[in-house]
C-alpha cells in the first residue's frame, strides 16, 4: 500500500505547454467509487486501482495500484458504465513533476494539473502557470467526472 498525497490545480494560462516532457493518451472508468475502483490503459499498458475515500482535505488517501494486462483493462473498461479519455502530459518544475490532463469527451475544456508530494506538509512552488487550487472539491474528481462531466455544469 502507498499513500497519495496529491494537489490539484487549475492552470492559469497555457504557457505550460511549452514545458511538457511527455503526453501519454489514458483510457479510465470505475467499477466502482467508494472505494474507488479504477480501471486504466495509459500508453500500452494496463492498471487496476484501488483507492479509499481521501482525507477531509481532500489531499491524501491509501491506494492500491496493480498492472493487469491490457486485454484484460479492455475487458473491465466494457463494464464501467462510462470510459473518460484524456491526455496526461508531464512538465518538471522546481523538482517537482506536475501532471497536467487535458480530458476530452464530455470533459473537453477541462485541463487540471496535479503535484504528488512526499508529505502532506512539503512546501513547493507554483509556475505561473497554475492558478487556482481545486483539491478538495469533489467536482474535480476523476470517478465524479466519469459520473457528472464538465461539459454538464
Amino acid at each position: 500500500m502507498a499513500t497519495e498525497i496529491e494537489r490539484k490545480f487549475l492552470l492559469a494560462n497555457d504557457s505550460w505547454r511549452g514545458k511538457i516532457s511527455q503526453s501519454t493518451r489514458i483510457a479510465q472508468g470505475y467499477l466502482a467509487t467508494d472505494p474507488t475502483v479504477r480501471v486504466r490503459i495509459r500508453g500500452d499498458a494496463g492498471y487496476l486501482t484501488i483507492k479509499s475515500k481521501s482525507t477531509e482535505d481532500g489531499i491524501s488517501r491509501a491506494e492500491f495500484e496493480y498492472s493487469i494486462p491490457v486485454a484484460d483493462a479492455l475487458e473491465l473498461l466494457k463494464l464501467c458504465p462510462a470510459v473518460m479519455d484524456k491526455t496526461r502530459n508531464l512538465a518538471e518544475y522546481a523538482g517537482f513533476i506536475w501532471e497536467i490532463d487535458e480530458f476530452h469527451g464530455e470533459n473537453t475544456g477541462l485541463v487540471v494539473a496535479e503535484i504528488e508530494l512526499p508529505t502532506v506538509n512539503t512546501v513547493f512552488d507554483k509556475p505561473d502557470w497554475v492558478g487556482e487550487e481545486v483539491t478538495g472539491d469533489i467536482r474535480y474528481y476523476n470517478s465524479v467526472l466519469s459520473q457528472k462531466p464538465y461539459s454538464s455544469w
